[in-house]
């Protein structure tokens, strides 16, 4: 997948780099996802965020008029991303549920960007707020 990844720290960098292992084509910038970087994304299928990057409505829909169709946020936590909203464009979300470190976080994202690639679900990972076919039933 083409993918981008926003706000990147220097710790993070080598890490999703080694867990990426050259299997996707990945930009690391460490600009946070605003409306003067949004084009950074044109042409990308992925965007990686960190929790410091606001999805609100209208960054989603910017977002989805160049193309992107999946976001993964470094965090547990999505409360700075409109599921919802997100859900009604159809858009993939996967976050790191459990994961804390960097080297476990970035394995986790690259794992999920992974299973997008082959039509697959991000299991424990999925936050999305649509109904898909390939979503994984849990419980």
């Amino acid at each position: 997948m083409r993918v981008i990844a926003y706000n990147i720290l220097g710790p993070e960098k080598e890490s999703l780099a080694k867990a990426n292992a050259k299997v996707h084509d990945l930009t690391l910038v460490t600009n946070e996802l605003n409306f003067s970087t949004v084009h950074y994304a044109m042409g990308k299928e992925a965007i990686i965020i960190s929790d410091r990057d606001i999805l609100d409505r209208v960054m989603l829909y910017e977002l989805f008029k160049i193309g992107v169709k999946n976001i993964l946020t470094r965090s547990a936590a999505t409360n700075h991303i409109d599921l919802d909203y997100a859900g009604e464009l159809k858009m993939h979300v996967a976050n790191v549920p459990f994961e804390t470190s960097y080297e476990d976080i970035a394995k986790r994202t690259i794992h999920n960007l992974t299973q997008w690639m082959v039509g697959g679900c991000a299991g424990d990972a999925c936050q999305c707020k649509m109904d898909c076919n390939n979503k994984m039933k849990f419980g």
